[in-house]
């Protein structure tokens, strides 16, 4: 097995990071800000965060899931084959675990809209196959 050049695993993660801070907003931007405001008036949702720095442990989030994305890409490249096909794979299985639970429970228990955390699940279960995918493009095997 090939050393794994955690330097540019580090880069990969930071990559996938913004792809994934990038998709998001438009996630919560785009798809679910009207349906946030809707639930809110509702009573549904809070008018603000519970925890005043959210936002920045959900970045801080992105970023860990961006790391161990790529270091499994890096770490896997060898053992399953380096390139698309492993990030997809990658992507599709660390996205569905990170997204798809929560998302069902809070569709099936609260009520909110089903709409709501299928966005939260696609989310996560996109925003991971995207990052994988920036992160494996910035992985380079380091050199003999």
């Amino acid at each position: 097995m090939a050393k794994v050049n955690q330097r540019r695993v580090l880069i990969g993660a930071l990559g996938g990071t913004l792809i994934w801070i990038a998709w998001s907003i438009v996630v919560e931007s785009g798809m679910l800000m009207p349906r946030y405001t809707a639930a809110q008036n509702a009573g549904q949702l809070l008018m603000a965060p519970r925890y005043p720095v959210f936002f920045f442990f959900w970045i801080v989030t992105f970023f860990l899931l961006s790391y161990i994305l790529a270091w499994l890409y890096a770490n896997l490249r060898d053992v399953l084959g380096k390139g698309p096909r492993l990030a997809l794979k990658l992507g599709l299985m660390v996205g569905f675990a990170a997204g798809f639970p929560i998302a069902f429970i809070i569709a099936s228990w609260s009520p909110l809209e089903r709409v709501i955390p299928l966005w939260w699940c696609l989310e996560l279960w996109i925003g991971a196959f995207i990052s994988v995918i920036v992160s494996g493009w910035l992985y380079k095997e380091p050199r003999a």
